[in-house]
Order: structure tokens, then sequence, then C-alpha cells
């Protein structure tokens, strides 16, 4: 049986392998940054990032060189210790365990406050992401989150409290997502999140849930200031399959909904724009939600957006009424209401309470008032219903 050293020995040859595996794998700025830091904490040794990424490439250099000269494999840290001593940089030769490497490498690409991964880690997972949804023909969601009016909590009540709503919007974030996505904070008030094989529907009622459990954390929060998540979807390929292409259109959408969320906070009506984000159902208006064009049959205005329907055909989607004897299928909702498929439209009253069931979002109750019946082919009837108090 192999004695303790050998088993040392081969744990530091697999540190080592990792070492270089993951090095391979990041850009130059993040792998002189990452170097920097592995050479100050685990060798005590200051040097740039420049600096430490010269002495690496000249390690491997050197792993190289060794390894032909003596005709057979030498190790990457005996490498690594004669090039640290030839260059009189050597004090403190020490073992680098691998849970000491995996502190470092998650400290290089997480942002401090928040606890999420930082811009770099975006910008390459986007990459990583993107390729993979192209080879896989899935869709891949981008979410640019704003945390809307944070500048103000900032000047009235000083940075403190300001990094503690942060952190409250990091923390939402993390609760909401799946465990396939990713979570970034890329800016001072701004967020991203990725989200594989995720389409609009579902995109659009996980961004919902983000906002409305940020809400319920915030209420401890003592400010005059009313503070919310505004946010913008681009899904791929539909949205396009460039990275440039999908931020600059979720970023677009998401300066829609700050807009509406302004005009709101002063009054005026909220209108879902190309956000492709719907007004929480659980709000309660004093007045029926105004019928769309079509659903008085009447033709589309030019301002159409407002009356955008987010499709929930292909989803899991349902209502369910009368004590949850009765069920139908939801083919998609809108600002104004929502869309039934059934094969005999006559059992649906003229108006009744439901319960909504949707992808990725708490079941909703709300009150319907029928609006129009159109046929659909031989697979049943279109039932439109809008929502009222």
């Amino acid at each position: 049986m192999p004695g303790s050293n050998d088993s040392s020995h081969a744990g530091e040859e697999s540190f080592f392998d990792l070492l270089e595996e993951t090095l391979g794998s990041l850009d130059l700025d993040l792998r002189s940054q990452f170097l920097a830091h592995f050479f100050k904490f685990f060798a005590h040794i200051e040097i740039s990032g420049v600096d430490s990424a010269a002495v690496w490439d000249r390690t491997l250099e050197r792993h190289r060189e060794l390894s032909e000269s003596k005709h057979r494999p030498v190790s990457l840290k005996t490498a690594m210790m004669d090039v640290l001593e030839n260059m009189n940089l050597l004090r403190t030769p020490i073992l680098v365990e691998y849970r000491e490497f995996r502190k470092l490498q998650v400290s290089a690409a997480t942002d401090v406050l928040t606890g999420l991964h930082n811009r770099r880690l975006f910008e390459e997972y986007f990459e990583k992401e993107l390729s993979r949804a192209k080879r896989s023909k899935q869709q891949l969601a981008l979410v640019i989150i704003d945390l809307h009016r944070l500048k103000e909590v900032n000047d009235r009540y000083g940075h403190q409290k300001g990094d503690h709503v942060l952190w409250l919007a990091a923390t939402a974030a993390r609760e909401t997502v799946r465990a396939s996505d990713h979570a970034f904070r890329i800016g001072g008030d701004e967020f991203a999140i990725l989200l594989p094989q995720c389409d609009q529907a579902q995109c659009t009622a996980l961004s919902q849930r983000l906002r409305a459990r940020f809400e319920a954390s915030v209420k401890d929060v003592r400010s005059d200031v009313p503070l919310t998540l505004d946010f913008g979807v681009a899904v791929s390929p539909d949205d396009g399959e460039q990275r440039e292409t999908m931020i600059h259109l979720a970023d677009t959408r998401l300066y829609e909904m700050k807009n509406a969320t302004r005009l709101r906070a002063n009054g005026a009506p909220y209108e879902r724009g190309t956000t492709h984000a719907l007004i929480p159902l659980q709000e309660h208006r004093a007045e029926p939600i105004e019928e769309s064009p079509l659903e008085r049959g009447e033709a589309p205005s030019q301002d159409k957006r407002k009356w955008e329907r987010v499709p929930l055909a292909s989803t899991s989607a349902h209502m369910v009424w009368n004590e949850g004897a009765r069920t139908a299928p939801i083919i998609d909702v809108s600002y104004g209401g929502v869309a039934l498929l059934e094969e005999n439209p006559e059992i649906f009253p003229t108006s009744f309470n439901a319960v909504l069931h949707m992808p990725i979002q708490l079941p909703v109750r709300v009150s319907l008032r029928k609006s129009y019946e159109q046929r659909i082919d031989d697979t049943g009837t279109r039932v439109g219903y809008v929502f009222v108090t």
C-alpha cells in the first residue's frame, strides 16, 4: 500500500493540475488578478498581476524544460519553486491546500458586498451559455435588473443603508432563481440573471417573483423612498444570438419599465411596454380593467404594445374555478386579462372567481368577466376574460 507521503504527493499533484486547468479557462485580466492573490496569500509574495502572470508562464516553460531534461514527468510545484527561488522571490514555501485554493477561486469571481458572481464572471458565463444554447438548440434568457431609486436612498440615509438594500436585492435573487440559473451583480445598482432553457413566459414569471420577494423584504427598511426592482428580458434565439444584441435589448426593455414605474409613482396609469413584464395580478383596481381593442371586436390600434400577450400555451399554465371542480388551459395572459382554451365554451359563466396557475409564480386569485369567444379550428374555442375587482 502507498504510504502517507505518497498520498500527500498525489494530492499536491492533483491540486497543481487543477490550478493549471482553471487558469487556462480564464481570460488574461482575470488570470492575472487570480495569480496575484495566489502568490500573496499562499507564498507570501506581493507582485503585480502582470508580473504574476509572467511568473506563471515562466513556471509552465520551466516545467517543460525540466521534464525534457530529466526524461520523466516533473511536478508543476517543483517547477514553480525553482522559478521563484531563481528570481529570489521564494521566502516561505508552503503546500497549498485544495480547500484554500477553492476559497481563492471563489473570492476572485465574487462581488464582496452581495456575495453574487461579479461582472467578469457574467461575461464569461454568458458566452459559454450562449454557445451551449446554440449547440443544443435551446433557449437562453437574460434578465437585466435595476434597483429603482437606490441613489436617493444613499443620498438621504447614507451608503450603509443603501448597501443593506443591495444585499436584500441579492438575497431575493438567490432565493428565487433555479439551481441551473446564474445571478450576478454587474454594476452599482444593476444585476443580471442568466436562465438556461427558459422561455419568455417562464423568465417573466420568475422576474416578477423576484421583484415581489424583494418588495416584501424591504418593508422592514425604514425609508420614505419607494423601493422596487425594474427589469428587462431578452431570450435567445428569438431576440438574437449575440451577447451584445441581447444586452442592448434587455437594457432597452429595462428602461421602458423604469419609465413606466416612474409614471405610475406620479399617478399616471401603468402601461405594459416591451419589457415582457406583467403588472402583478394581485393588484386590485376600483374599476374593471379596460378591454383591449381585439376583445371589443375592434382592430388593434398602433399602440398595441399595451395589449401584447405573453404566450403560455406550451406551458403548464391553467386556471381552476368552481372550488377546484373545473380547470382550463391558459393560452396567454396580458395587462388586461387572460385567454383560455375550451372545447365547450358554454360551461364558462359570464363572471366568476378563479385561481391562475402559471410557471414559476405562486397561484393568483382573480375575478374575471367574459369578454369574447373565438373559435380556433378544431382545437377548441378561445375564451377571453378581463380582470375586474
